[in-house]
């Protein structure tokens, strides 16, 4: 037996479908779906999840300087006339350095980071924002599941699909 299920399409096909759903998942809360889908989803989605719940707090924090352009009370950069040692006049935009502190992961947190890009997609809000889901799944998700030990997902059946009878299911985070 293989560990999980074809769900008869290629692999590329059922990887993204997968992606996909998890995503959706983990940032809408619930979705409805097949029951065999489901189980896959579930199977990624709780392994996701008990990974943030573990490298949640696995960071430092670092100060560093960003040089930015000045901007006027419109918004506007504040440009200034220079000249070059050649006699060329140019314009320059003027610059000014501020300190920033910075979250810095550790290297078992930048490797779960990276397994989570990898089983994910990224969103967009309906007004065109982008969601960065795993920071998403950093902070907000792990943040409710921090005292429990896996079950993070449930499936929650809801009869059969008009067309095929294929069995619906909701399947929701806790």
């Amino acid at each position: 037996m293989s560990g999980y299920r074809k769900l008869g399409r290629p692999t590329s096909a059922r990887m993204s479908m997968l992606k996909g759903q998890v995503t959706s998942l983990i940032v809408n809360g619930s979705i409805k779906t097949t029951k065999t889908r489901a189980k896959e989803v579930q199977k990624i989605a709780e392994k996701l999840i008990t990974l943030a719940v573990s490298e949640m707090n696995n960071y430092t924090t670092k100060e560093i300087t960003v040089s930015s352009a000045k901007l006027d009370d419109k918004g506007r950069k504040i440009i200034k006339t220079a000249t070059s040692k050649h006699g060329n006049v140019y314009d320059v935009v003027q610059r000014e350095a501020k300190k920033e502190t910075v979250s810095v992961d550790k290297p078992s947190r930048l490797a779960a980071r990276r397994k989570m890009i990898a089983m994910m997609n990224e969103q967009y809000t309906d007004e065109g924002k982008r969601v960065n889901t795993v920071n998403y799944l950093f902070s907000d998700v792990a943040e409710r599941y921090v005292g429990r030990n896996g079950g993070y997902t449930r499936i929650v059946p809801i009869g059969p699909r008009r067309g095929d009878a294929a069995e619906m299911v909701l399947l929701e985070l806790v």
